[in-house]
């Protein structure tokens, strides 16, 4: 692969990773509630779910989603019943928001499963969207060989758009951070975090519907 061809991908890798999405929601929502460093789980999550996504993409099991409406339907219905899950989750807990932003520490084994379970959701939300397969169905033929799987170059487009879905969510926990920090943290300032992004996901799992 020549760098001129490596540049292309990674502007077009740059411009699907910043455009706002499921995993970026999650990122900054975890930012804003929990912490960056809380974050960091399910951005770590959404990385192993993009290259698992990746990997569907070039063997064949994403032009599948592309050919058959059954399957495409079955896979779009499990993402967006998943997103909107999430949403009533997220809406459910504003009322349980903290009065105040130094409440008590979690004891560790609690503290560790809430971590895994923040990596899960990244994953899930990562693999579950049938636009991010058939985007990588699209894209990657594209810088593909056309007769055969190079691994060496697979390994580098995932990697590449990895690394580019890492930067966008580290920039956009940043900016959750730094807003979280210039905002005075209240109950109530916390319970409308939480209830706006419940239903942002409502709002994507509806989206996710339409798609065709």
């Amino acid at each position: 692969m020549t760098l001129s061809t490596w540049l292309l991908f990674l502007s077009v890798s740059l411009a699907a990773a910043f455009s706002p999405g499921p995993g970026v929601l999650m990122a900054i929502s975890t930012a804003s509630t929990q912490g960056a460093r809380r974050a960091l789980y399910s951005s770590l999550g959404n990385a192993l779910g993009v290259f698992i996504v990746a990997t569907t993409a070039v063997a064949g099991l994403g032009l599948v989603l592309k050919t058959s409406a059954l399957a495409f339907g079955a896979v779009k219905v499990a993402g967006a019943a998943y997103l909107i899950y999430l949403g009533v989750k997220t809406w459910r807990q504003a009322s349980a928001a903290p009065a105040q932003a130094d409440a008590a520490a979690a004891p560790a084994p609690a503290a560790q499963a809430s971590r895994l379970s923040t990596f899960r959701s990244g994953l899930l939300v990562a693999v579950s969207n049938p636009k991010a397969i058939l985007f990588f169905t699209a894209v990657f033929p594209q810088f593909m060989p056309p007769d055969h799987v190079d691994p060496t170059r697979f390994l580098l487009l995932t990697s590449t758009f990895t690394a580019c879905s890492l930067l966008s969510h580290f920039f956009y926990v940043v900016c959750a951070s730094w807003m979280k920090r210039k905002v005075r943290h209240s109950a109530a300032r916390a319970r409308f975090t939480k209830r706006t992004t419940g239903a942002l996901f409502i709002g994507m799992g509806g989206a996710l519907l339409t798609v065709k």
